[in-house]
């Protein structure tokens, strides 16, 4: 398909959603109707262009408070809840967790997604799945399970077990794609590394990764693709939104949004304002196809640089270098504006660090940033964490990060086994107030 196509048929798409949601969804109906929408923007004359822009923009915040008023799932259903079958949760941690409900036809929209992304990462017949987390109510995770299931994959779950356990599970059944986020793929490798096994040696041929930005951080690709001697994609959803997004195999670097099934726009922060085509942005998505439970011109708050443009390997817009971070995970150090995701890549730029978090204390004039490093037990640092290999390392990520981040943060070593693990996603930033 080609631009034109592309918006033709996400307007043909959107026509339909419109015609069931404004009738049937409680919540659209009466913001649709604040918002001065008039049906006839439906009808089989109007393009893309029109379609959204007699749309309103939709918030996380309206959605919460939609949940406190008429909880425990919200007014975001186009149909009585007894049509729903799926319940599945957001982790919560820039908020409230939200429940979300899908139809029977919304999950099947939501596995047939997941589809596209096994396409686009180049899964065959032949390939066997391991699933290493415990399974909750995020959906990630599930639909990517079920999905593989659906087209015939062997699976392999590994909720329940420790890492070391995992690991043995994962190399015992010959798994060879293994889906997780990148902090927990980097756990694994250091338990791995701790047992004497050789995940190089392992049959991974691919790890699909998703939850945080780290799958398209520069250093920690290039960490887990050496850690497990396998190739790394990134993979980008959200439990209200569904899977829209991949990192094409043939093409790293960039996600693919699946233009097909979502429509973007990139705004300028706190606006209605498109930027430019490349220019970093919030990511807006709409879903086309999951009609029980839909967001229309939903504000994500992820910062993106989105080009239509497609690349080689699918006719799609991409968003350049993936998620970037979100809007308020963002500090500001000595004027600086600072994102996490500049922090992951300058340490996972170093092997000897197996975890590290960062501490962003306020002193109510200026903020101070701290990076706790905790070195690998190869590093040579002695019990308590400090020796001379560590001194030098602490020295040489200190340096790495002014070069980085253009000001002198403070590194502290702590101790082995100092720092939390995580299982899905990583928890690394600290906000302090010390105010005097």
């Amino acid at each position: 398909m080609n631009r034109r196509e592309i918006s033709r048929l996400q307007a043909t798409k959107l026509r339909v959603l419109l015609k069931e949601v404004a009738v049937s969804n409680d919540f659209y109906r009466e913001k649709l109707r604040g918002f001065g929408w008039e049906a006839s923007v439906a009808d089989e004359s109007a393009d893309l262009e029109s379609l959204l822009g007699q749309l309103p923009l939709t918030t996380k915040q309206e959605v919460q408070e939609s949940v406190e008023s008429a909880g425990p799932y919200g007014r975001v259903l186009t149909y009585p809840v007894e049509r729903y079958c799926r319940l599945h949760q957001t982790s919560g941690t820039t908020g409230r967790p939200l429940r979300w409900l899908d139809t029977p036809e919304s999950w099947e929209w939501i596995i047939d997604c997941w589809g596209q992304i096994f396409r686009a990462v180049g899964v065959k017949e032949s390939d066997r799945f391991f699933f290493p987390f415990s399974f909750g109510p995020f959906l990630g995770f599930w639909s990517a399970y079920e999905a593989a299931a659906r087209r015939g994959h062997f699976v392999l779950p590994g909720g329940g077990l420790r890492t070391r356990a995992r690991l043995n599970l994962l190399v015992e059944n010959a798994a060879n794609i293994v889906v997780c986020t990148p902090t927990y793929a980097l756990n694994m490798a250091t338990v791995a590394r701790a047992a004497g096994i050789d995940l190089r040696a392992s049959p991974v041929k691919l790890l699909i990764v998703a939850g945080e930005p780290g799958g398209n951080v520069a250093a920690t690709k290039a960490r887990l693709e050496s850690e497990w001697g396998a190739r790394c994609c990134d993979h980008s959803g959200m439990t209200e939104v569904g899977p829209y997004g991949v990192e094409a195999l043939s093409e790293p670097g960039d996600l693919y949004v699946l233009e097909d099934e979502f429509i973007v726009e990139a705004l300028v922060p706190g606006s209605e304002d498109t930027v430019a085509d490349g220019e970093c942005g919030e990511l807006v998505i709409t879903g086309l196809g999951r009609v029980g439970s839909p967001l229309l011109r939903y504000r994500t708050g992820d910062l993106v640089r989105w080009t239509k443009k497609p690349g080689a390997a699918l006719p799609f817009g991409r968003l350049l270098g993936g998620v970037l971070g979100r809007l308020d995970e963002m500090f500001i150090v000595r004027g600086n504006n600072v994102y996490p995701s500049a922090i992951e890549n300058v340490v996972r730029q170093f092997p000897e660090i197996d975890e590290y978090r960062i501490r962003v204390q306020d002193t109510g004039s200026l903020a101070n940033l701290v990076i706790e490093i905790e070195p690998a037990q190869a590093s040579g640092a002695d019990a308590a964490g400090v020796g001379d290999d560590t001194d030098e390392l602490v020295e040489r990520v200190r340096e790495a990060t002014e070069k980085e981040l253009l000001f002198r943060a403070e590194v502290r070593a702590v101790p082995a086994g100092t720092l939390p693990k995580f299982e899905l996603k990583g928890k690394r930033i600290v906000r302090e107030s010390h105010v005097v």
